[in-house]
This record gives C-alpha cells, sequence and structure tokens, in this order.
C-alpha cells in the first residue's frame, strides 16, 4: 500500500517532561505476564530511590496477580530500554540513569503466569 506525506510534521509532544511538575515518566512491564499487556506509566519524581518502586509501587499495580506474591526479588532480572540492566535499589532513579518516558521490565525467573500461560 502506497503512503501519501502531507509535508512536514512538527509539533511539540503533549507529554513532555516540563507538563509533570517535577516528575518524569517511567514505563514499567512484568515480562511473561501478559494479564498486563502493556508496561504501566508512573510519574516519579527523579530524586525517588528506586528501592521505593518496588517496595512501594509495584505491589499495587500488580500485587493481585498470584505469582507477586512469591517473587524472589534478588533474583529479578531487569531490561531497560530492552538490554539487560541492573537497578541499585538505594541510589535514585537519577542516579540510576533512568530519564523521562524510559521503558524498564523485570523478569522473574521460575514465575510465568497463571499455570505457566505467560497470562
Amino acid at each position: 500500500m502506497a503512503v501519501a506525506a502531507i509535508g512536514k510534521y512538527e509539533f511539540a509532544p503533549a507529554d513532555a517532561i516540563d507538563k509533570f511538575h517535577g516528575a518524569q515518566l517511567l514505563y514499567i512491564g512484568w515480562e511473561d505476564h501478559l494479564l498486563f499487556c502493556a508496561p504501566f506509566a508512573f510519574p516519579f519524581p527523579p530524586s525517588m530511590p528506586f528501592g521505593a518502586i518496588v517496595e512501594q509501587v509495584l505491589p499495587g499495580a500488580f500485587g493481585y496477580h498470584p505469582d507477586f506474591a512469591r517473587i524472589d526479588w534478588s533474583k529479578a532480572e531487569w531490561l531497560k530500554s530492552g538490554k539487560p540492566w541492573t537497578p541499585e535499589f538505594s541510589k535514585s532513579l537519577e542516579e540510576n540513569g533512568l530519564r523521562h518516558k524510559d521503558v524498564i521490565r523485570f523478569r522473574t525467573p521460575g514465575l510465568t503466569g497463571i499455570k505457566g500461560s505467560c497470562s
């Protein structure tokens, strides 16, 4: 199918960092758990410790899945923009190199959804 360009398409993004009052968007997804079909978007201050996300935010977002209570966070595998990444839980998002609209995903070895269905 042919595509016809309509010319230069320039605009200011509606989700630029200056729209979030000091916060930045961070997208977080859980691999092999398609009950959550896409990463969730959260507005966090760059100074927030990464560990606070795991302890205070993720239980509210993913905690109703039966696998969540069984996660061994010391064995979780993290991806940042699709590449292996190791967060430092005591450091801030900024110190961990996380920027506005970054995508991180975590994989939980041995946990692959309800009865292994990835759901």
